[in-house]
């Protein structure tokens, strides 16, 4: 599978409603050990927020079960995973880069949707 095959089905099986399996196959492809996904941001999160990485569980929340099938949120956070340092649970990411990671994904999942869309 290429790498742009890969991005385009892991959008897919978030919006499928497997983002568990998008995340053991971003996991396998970084050679990370796979996040695990809950929903219900921990305390003293704001509910504003749609999703929060804690290095200390290597745990992905979400704010409700809407956002497990949002793929820009599941991205954003895995990045922020694969960025964490696990000795001292800071992670070395940024929210531009987090973003970046996320709309990488969205934007050839977007292209591709696009190409069939006008083959047909």
């Amino acid at each position: 599978m290429t790498q742009n095959n890969f991005k385009i089905y892991v959008v897919r099986l978030i919006l499928s409603g497997k983002p568990e399996e998008a995340l053991e196959l971003l996991a396998e492809d970084y050679k990370v050990k796979v996040p695990n996904l809950k929903v219900g941001l921990p305390k003293g999160y704001k509910i504003t927020a749609f999703g929060c990485y804690t290095s200390k569980t290597q745990t992905i929340s979400v704010v409700n079960s809407d956002m497990l099938l949002n793929p820009f949120v599941i991205l954003h956070e895995f990045y922020h995973h694969l960025r964490s340092k696990s000795v001292d649970g800071t992670h070395k990411g940024t929210e531009r880069g987090a973003d970046k990671f996320a709309l990488d994904f969205i934007t050839e999942y977007q292209t591709n949707t696009l190409k069939s869309h006008s083959t047909n």
